[in-house]
């Protein structure tokens, strides 16, 4: 018998997948994979990564049974957190601005959390300090998923070695975007440990570019260009830092719908539109995995 013992076992065995359609359509080699780590609860990468990062610290004795568990967001990553807390049985406290919608906030009350509120004109820092306060109030954890390396271990310890099982390592780059930061310096370590010739390549918004150190602005590509460098960001492993505008991260997710049945989110049409330019600059680089963190449900 096959039997997991939890939904959260099936999010963490994801697959690599041959994007032959999208390689025929531009005659590309045949050796552009897509590694499909969206699942669960937001159908993103985020309900594994929320889980993992609840158990891995647990596992190093930073998170109690019952503990409170704290955090700064109220996007998809507030939900696949929630829903993690419930399952594990951890009291969940989000800090958010105040602007967030009252339906968003009913939403996640709904899921369990507790709402705490800032004063929007400090922005995220004002997040993060009222966040810092519920700390002392409660005695609970945060778990700042932006500036905490539990998350870039989960993907040491699970996406770069999913990457390097399915591929047997015969890899040339792997591209990944950049939101909190976590996937590509997690990936991008363990790669590198192993395959130190593969090259790694972050990817980012063309109208938000704070890792290129380019102009900061408004994009329509969710989960990538938090606006700001996070403190996850590892760039001493990283090999290139390619801008995807909007628009074109929107095409080419719904291309590689229509060319290999993948349901991509725009954040994962950014991914491999930066993969395509590569290849297509350098040659060489052949055989390329791209992370696909997220995808579109059509109903």
């Amino acid at each position: 018998m096959n039997i997991h013992k939890s939904y959260y076992e099936t999010l963490y065995s994801r697959p690599v997948v041959a994007l032959s359609g999208y390689c025929a359509k531009y005659d590309l080699p045949d050796f552009l994979y897509a590694y499909l780590a969206y699942g669960g609860t937001t159908g993103s990468a985020k309900d594994a990564l929320a889980e993992g990062m609840l158990a891995l610290a647990t596992e190093k004795g930073l998170l109690q049974p019952g503990q409170t568990v704290i955090e700064c967001s109220s996007g998809s990553f507030a939900v696949a957190l929630a829903v993690a807390c419930a399952h594990s049985r951890h009291p969940l406290m989000l800090c958010m601005p105040a602007t967030v919608p009252l339906e968003r906030q009913q939403m996640l009350t709904k899921f369990g959390a507790q709402i705490v509120l800032s004063n929007y004109v400090y922005g995220r820092r004002g997040v993060e300090q009222r966040a810092q306060e519920a700390v002392e109030q409660t005695g609970g954890y945060f778990l700042n998923y932006f500036d905490n390396d539990l998350n870039a271990e989960f993907h040491r310890r699970v996406t770069g070695p999913n990457i390097a099982k399915a591929t047997g390592g015969a890899l040339d780059a792997v591209v990944a975007g950049v939101g909190s930061g976590g996937t590509i310096t997690g990936v991008g370590e363990y790669i590198k440990a192993w395959y130190p010739d593969v090259k790694v390549v972050a990817v980012e918004p063309y109208e938000s570019q704070a890792i290129g150190g380019g102009y900061i602005g408004r994009h329509n590509i969710p989960g990538l260009g938090a606006g700001f460098v996070p403190e996850n960001y590892n760039p001493y492993i990283v090999d290139a830092v390619m801008a995807v505008p909007s628009h074109t991260a929107n095409v080419t997710a719904r291309e590689v719908l229509e060319t290999d049945a993948i349901p991509a989110s725009p954040s994962a049409g950014a991914v491999l539109t930066a993969a395509h330019q590569l290849m297509a600059e350098h040659p060489d680089l052949k055989r390329v995995v791209c992370v696909f963190a997220g995808q579109v449900l059509y109903e």
